[in-house]
C-alpha cells in the first residue's frame, strides 16, 4: 500500500502527524476508526494483552500446564486462600517444568508465578456434621439466625447458627446493617446485639450455605490488619521459591503495601507487589495505593458486594485510567468468563466484558475458577486469547499515544532533569521510538534492557507495534508479562568480558529478529525500531535506530 503523512490538529498549537493509507478512508478520530473496522477479516497474529490463569485441581498437572502455556497463559496465579504449602510447592515445581517444555513459538517462553495472599478476609466456620457428608444447608428468607464469634461454634454452623472468624464484628456492626455471605448470595440484616459475642439477624436473601464461605461487611470499616501471621508465612514461602510477584488481597491504604514490603525485606525487593482493590476504602485511597504499588488489580468479585453493582464498571474505568497515566500495570479480574467453568462457550455478555477491559486499557485479564476448577480450562484460555486479539483491533492507538504524552502524570514535565536525568533521557528516547514506529509502520520495536525499565516506559505509550524485550535476566523476562504489548526474549548467551559493546548489541538484535520471525511479527521486507543504551548496565538507554529487514531477515549492519 502507499502511505502519506496526514496532519491531525486537535486544537490550535497541538497537532501531530499520522500515516494514512491512500487506499483506505482516513481514521481521523476514534469514531471513524471504529466505522472502518473489518468484522470478518482474519484475526491478528499477535496478542498484546497478558493472560493470567489461576492454577488449581483442573490445571496443575504438567501436561495441562503445557497446553495452557501454548494456548496463551503468561502468568500462573496460585491462590493461597486454599491449599497447603506442600500443595503449592508441587504446583510451583509443575509450572517451572511446564515452562521448559512448552514451545508456543518454537522456543520456551518465560512464565511468571504470582502468589495471591489470603489477606484480611472474613470467613464462616464449618457446617455441623460436615465430616458426615453434610455439604450444604438451606437458609430460608425471613427466618432468624444467630451470628457468633464464639470459637466453640466453629464446627456447629447450621440453619440457625453461623460462626464467623472476625472477633470485632459485634462491636462495629449497627442495627439495620447488612452482612453478606458467599459473594453476596446470602444476605443477613442485623436486628439485635444479643451479647458481646453474637448478633441476631434476619435472613433477607436465603440460599445454600456451605463451609468456610467468605463474608463481606459493606456498611462497616473493618479493622483487620493488612497481613495476618498466615500471610507473613506465605510471603516468606514465596520468597524462598523466588516467585516473581505478589497479588496482595484487600489493600485498603498505602500503608498496607508498605507492610508487605517490610516482610519481603531487601531480599524480596525485586518482587512486584500488585495491590488488589476490592472495597470502598481501597477505591477512596486509590491514588496513594497506586503510588506505593508496582501495579493494581481491579478485583471485581468482592468489589461488587462492597459497592453497588452498577458502580463497579465506573470504578474499573477510573482505576484503569489512573494506572495508565501513572505507567503502572493494571489487571482486570473476576468472573470474566465465569460460565466457562461448566460450559464450553462463554455468554455474549462475558465476551464483551473481556473486550471492554482491553478497550479500557487493562494490561492483563485474569481467569479464576475457569482454569482452577472448571471443566474447560484450555478452552477458556483459547477463548480469552481470541477475544483479546479481536478487541485490540478496535483500539485507536494514535490518540492514546497523544493523550499519554500530554496528560501522563509521570511524564517529562513532572521530572527534574537535574535529579532525574536518566529517566528523562530514557523517556525521551522511548517517545521517539514509539513515534517512529507509528510514522514508519514498523513491524515491531526491539528493546534491549537490563532491568526492564525501558520496556515498562515503552508499554505506557501503547505503541501499535509489539515490543520484543531482550534481556538476560529471568526475573525481568517473566515480570514483563505484566505490561501490555511486551514479549520477553530470554537471551541466554553471556557477554564475554572483552566483547565490544556494539558486537553484543548486534547479537541480541539478531536474536530478537529471529524470535520475531518465529512469532510471525516480522514478515517479508519491513522495518523495525531498535532501542538500546550506549553502554552496558541500567540507566544508559539513549539510542533509537530504524532497521530495514529484507526477506531473509537480514539488515544492513552499518545501520546499527
Amino acid at each position: 500500500k502507499q502511505w502519506y503523512q496526514r496532519r491531525v490538529a486537535l486544537r490550535p498549537g497541538f497537532e501531530f502527524y499520522v500515516m494514512a493509507s491512500l487506499e483506505e478512508p482516513n481514521d481521523s478520530c476514534p469514531l471513524i476508526h471504529c466505522c472502518n473496522l473489518k468484522v470478518f477479516e482474519k484475526e491478528r497474529a499477535g496478542r498484546n494483552t497478558g493472560i493470567i490463569c489461576t492454577i488449581g485441581p483442573a490445571s496443575r498437572e504438567i501436561p495441562k500446564l503445557v497446553q495452557l502455556i501454548e494456548a496463551g497463559m503468561n502468568i500462573a496465579r496460585m491462590n493461597f486462600s486454599h491449599g497447603s504449602h506442600d500443595y503449592h510447592q508441587q504446583t510451583i515445581t509443575n509450572v517451572r517444568e511446564a515452562e521448559k517444555m512448552a514451545k508456543p513459538f518454537g522456543n520456551p517462553r518465560p512464565v511468571a508465578i504470582a502468589l495471591d495472599t489470603k489477606g484480611p478476609e472474613i470467613r464462616t466456620g464449618n457446617l455441623k456434621g460436615a465430616g458426615e457428608g453434610y455439604s450444604e444447608v438451606m437458609l430460608e428468607k425471613g427466618k432468624m439466625i444467630t451470628v457468633t464469634v464464639d470459637k466453640a461454634s466453629y464446627d456447629q454452623c447450621s440453619t440457625d447458627l453461623l460462626y464467623v472468624d472476625y472477633e470485632n464484628i459485634v462491636n462495629i456492626m449497627e442495627i439495620g446493617q447488612l452482612i453478606f455471605v458467599d459473594d453476596g448470595l446470602i444476605s443477613l440484616k442485623v436486628k439485635e446485639k444479643k451479647d458481646k459475642k453474637s448478633l441476631l439477624c434476619e435472613i433477607m436473601n436465603g440460599g445454600a450455605l456451605g463451609s468456610h464461605k467468605g463474608v463481606n461487611l459493606p456498611d462497616s470499616k473493618v479493622d483487620l490488619p493488612a497481613l495476618s501471621e498466615r500471610d507473613k508465612g506465605d510471603l516468606k514461602f514465596g520468597l524462598k521459591n523466588k516467585l516473581e510477584m505478589v497479588f496482595a488481597s484487600f489493600i485498603r491504604k498505602a500503608d498496607d503495601v508498605k507492610s508487605i514490603r517490610d516482610v519481603l525485606g531487601k531480599e524480596g525487593d525485586y518482587i512486584k507487589i500488585i495491590s488488589k482493590i476490592e472495597n470502598k476504602e481501597g477505591i477512596e485511597n486509590i491514588d496513594d495505593i497506586i503510588r506505593e504499588s508496582d501495579g493494581i488489580m481491579v478485583a471485581r468479585g468482592d468489589m461488587g458486594i462492597e459497592i453497588p453493582a452498577e458502580k463497579v464498571f465506573l470504578a474499573q474505568k477510573m482505576i484503569i485510567a489512573k494506572c495508565n497515566l501513572a505507567g503502572k500495570p493494571v489487571i482486570c479480574a473476576t468472573q470474566m468468563l465465569e460460565s466457562m467453568t461448566v460450559n464450553p462457550r462463554p455468554t455474549r455478555a462475558e465476551a464483551s466484558d473481556v473486550a471492554n477491559a482491553v478497550l479500557d486499557g487493562a494490561d492483563c485479564v485474569m481467569l479464576s475458577g475457569e482454569t482452577a476448577k472448571g471443566k474447560y480450562p484450555l478452552e477458556s484460555v483459547q477463548m480469552m486469547n481470541n477475544i483479546c486479539k479481536e478487541s485490540e483491533a478496535a483500539l485507536y492507538s494514535d490518540q492514546y499515544f497523544f493523550d499519554i504524552r500530554r496528560y501522563g502524570n509521570i511524564g517529562l514535565g513532572s521530572l527534574d532533569p537535574n535529579t532525574s536525568s536518566g529517566r528523562v533521557i530514557a523517556e525521551s528516547t522511548v517517545i521517539a521510538a514509539v513515534d517512529a514506529s507509528f510514522a514508519m509502520k514498523c513491524a515491531c520495536i526491539i528493546a534491549l534492557t537490563t532491568t526492564g525499565t525501558t520496556a515498562h516506559i515503552m508499554s505506557r505509550y501503547r505503541p501499535l507495534a509489539p515490543i520484543l524485550v531482550v534481556t538476560r535476566n529471568h526475573v525481568v523476562a517473566r515480570q514483563i508479562h505484566l505490561y501490555r504489548g511486551c514479549f520477553p526474549c530470554m537471551f541466554h548467551e553471556e557477554r564475554e568480558p572483552n566483547t565490544p559493546w556494539m558486537d553484543d548489541v548486534e547479537k541480541r538484535v539478531n536474536f530478537a529478529i529471529e524470535t520475531g520471525r518465529n512469532m510471525g511479527m516480522i514478515r517479508g521486507e519491513c522495518r523495525v525500531v531498535v532501542v538500546t543504551g550506549w553502554k552496558s548496565g541500567a540507566g544508559s538507554t539513549n539510542t533509537v535506530r530504524v532497521l530495514t529487514i529484507n526477506e531473509e531477515g537480514k539488515y544492513n549492519k552499518t545501520e546499527i
